[in-house]
């Protein structure tokens, strides 16, 4: 398990709304809540962990944006997020400004 978190910790990186966008599009896009480890949510998706995932989604710790969140975030396409892919998802976390 240690190499699985490596390697996530390997691809965790920043990135702006502008290059998540297409994501959206795809449907693959979630949004991790800022109180949860972005590294651990994306192990636990990665290994299949569906009591921590699906426990997740039920709290709304996890979902897809909103329109809501969505169109706020097009007026501040340099509005910059935590990102980890696991495929096919990309988990982002807001960032602070």
């Amino acid at each position: 398990m240690e190499d699985l978190k490596s390697q996530l910790t390997a691809n965790l990186d920043e990135a702006n709304w502008e290059w998540l966008m297409p994501h959206v599009d795809r449907d693959v896009l979630l949004i991790v809540i800022p109180e949860l480890d972005l590294l651990e949510v994306g192990e636990a998706i990665a290994s299949d962990n569906v009591t921590s995932v699906q426990r997740w989604i039920s709290e709304q710790q996890i979902s897809k944006p909103s329109p809501v969140q969505v169109a706020s975030w097009n007026e501040n396409s340099a509005k910059k997020f935590n990102a980890l892919i696991i495929s096919p998802y990309v988990l982002i976390q807001e960032q602070s400004n």
